[in-house]
């Protein structure tokens, strides 16, 4: 089901403080004041990232989304859920068709959603 074609907004990083639009992490952004997780990749976290590896990888992630973001309108597709545990609004987030999600996964700055979080640590080490 399609949410909305969004016209282009400006994303940063968020900073402390209230959230409007702004990129949180690799996948989870504010846009109009709205908390929207990915819902179709998990990318390394960078606020409680499990060893360094995980955190440079996740901070890559963050600044590879907010360019992504900010290269033109996208739509926010809902598949499934809409909202997850924490409340955020679960999206497919596309430009032209194709998944912003599915191409931080194709330049190996995420991983597709399986249901749960893997081991981000484990998994580069394993690359390594």
């Amino acid at each position: 089901m399609l949410l909305a074609i969004l016209a282009a907004a400006t994303f940063s990083l968020c900073a402390e403080g209230p959230r409007t639009t702004c990129v949180v992490d690799g996948d989870t952004f504010w846009l109009a004041g709205e908390k929207i997780r990915i819902a179709d990749i998990n990318a390394p976290e960078t606020h409680e990232a499990g060893c360094a590896a995980e955190q440079a990888l996740g901070q890559r992630a963050t600044r590879r989304l907010i360019d992504l973001l900010n290269a033109g309108p996208f739509s926010l597709d809902i598949e499934g859920r809409a909202l997850d545990r924490y409340g955020r609004s679960l999206r497919i987030v596309r430009r032209d068709g194709k998944s912003l999600g599915a191409q931080l996964v194709s330049e190996g700055l995420a991983e597709p959603w399986r249901g749960k979080r893997s081991d981000w640590c484990a998994l580069l080490a394993s690359r390594g």
